[in-house]
């Protein structure tokens, strides 16, 4: 069953994030995923929410999500992201 990695992303350096973006999208193709959502506009229906730069990454499925946010391939983007931004990430399951 495909799994999401949503992330909430506060930039902080926004000229080193997109060296992020560059470095962190074949690593997401390696583990078999694909962007769904990444920083379009957001609009609040409901709640007090108020997210920043929103991210939705489909995977084949949870363990493969996590076996990308683990891999080595992927450290030194997710390196650089921490030092970037701070973020807020899940992996949930789909239907």
């Amino acid at each position: 069953m495909a799994a999401y990695v949503i992330v909430n992303v506060d930039v902080n350096d926004p000229g080193r994030y997109e060296d992020y973006k560059g470095l962190a999208a074949p690593t997401v193709s390696a583990f078999g995923g694909r962007y769904i959502v990444r920083g379009g506009a957001t609009e609040i229906l409901e709640g007090e929410w108020e997210p920043k730069r929103v991210v939705v990454v489909e995977f084949p499925d949870a363990a493969r999500a996590k076996a990308w946010w683990a891999s080595a391939e992927y450290a030194p983007a997710k390196a650089l992201r921490q030092e970037t931004a701070t973020s807020e990430m899940i992996v949930v399951e789909g239907v």
